[in-house]
């Protein structure tokens, strides 16, 4: 009995062991029952095979199906090839970029530029030279001002003055892209987005004066409050130029003798002070 008593204790040591593991193993396998019971959601969501520029009409060439893991879904994705052909780009969208909502138009929209022009808004062209284009680098894309050069009715001077600030600029020639080097080009016809009242106020000054327009950071949307200037101020704070002064001559304010000098003796006589003069 004493030589099977360790054998026992050993015994019911692996069986207390085991039992214990097992209901651990249990224990954990129902916590996470529930985790393992929330699959994550998968639907098919819409890409781009390329990069698509503003204007374009999507063709099948130009849409995948891939699966969407998880429940984050992007918000207005578009689920089907078919939901996709046929509509135009408004946004660039990028190769392997979820097809939205908000970056396609409404099939019946067509492409182009027309597209890309907002409901309320209105797409005016003003015809430019190289200095008013800022010198090619006014791209689609890109922010303007438009500064009006004018002589007012009944006004002698010339005045410049910004009629139009924080104005997008929507093609640059045919291109209705910019260009991805960046790099200017030469045009001669800029395509602006502008509010009816901004193209009333851009087609009156392009006709009675010269605009011209100033490049400004995509970023910067603040308005400067300006007043303008006119020609007479440009040299308003110069200094007018005195001339060269005349020397004047002073007169003399006793004749001058001629002759050798005098010869000066000083004496003194009972503390009274004398001069001799020979």
């Amino acid at each position: 009995m004493r030589n099977l008593r360790p054998w026992l204790m050993l015994l019911l040591a692996l069986v207390s062991g085991g039992l214990a593991g097992y209901l651990a193993l249990r224990y954990l396998r129902q916590q996470a029952s529930p985790l393992m019971a929330a699959e994550p959601r998968a639907g098919q969501v819409a890409l781009a095979t390329r990069d698509l520029t503003v204007g374009t009409v999507l063709t099948p060439q130009d849409v995948k199906l891939v699966e969407w893991p998880g429940n984050a879904m992007p918000a207005g994705y578009v689920s089907s090839v078919d939901a996709a052909v046929g509509r135009g780009v408004i946004a660039t969208v990028r190769a392997n970029e979820p097809l939205l909502d908000g970056k396609l138009a409404l099939k019946e929209a067509g492409g182009g530029l027309p597209i890309a022009v907002g409901e309320g808004m209105r797409a005016l062209s003003v015809r430019v030279d190289d200095v008013v284009s800022v010198a090619g680098f006014v791209v689609p894309g890109t922010r303007v001002d438009v500064l009006l050069t004018i002589q007012p009715p009944g006004s002698n001077e010339t005045q410049t003055r910004v009629i139009l600030q924080n104005v997008a600029t929507l093609a640059a020639g045919q291109q209705i892209q910019r260009d991805k080097d960046g790099k200017p080009q030469t045009v001669t016809v800029i395509t602006l987005l502008v509010t009816p009242e901004q193209a009333e106020r851009l087609t009156l000054g392009s006709n009675q004066g010269r605009i011209q327009l100033a490049l400004r950071n995509t970023l910067d949307t603040l308005t400067a409050d300006t007043p303008g200037i006119v020609a007479s101020a440009l040299l308003g704070g110069a200094r007018r130029s005195a001339g060269p002064r005349r020397a004047s001559r002073a007169a003399p304010s006793q004749p001058v003798e001629s002759g050798p000098a005098p010869t000066i003796i000083e004496g003194y006589n009972g503390g009274v002070r004398t001069l001799l003069k020979f």
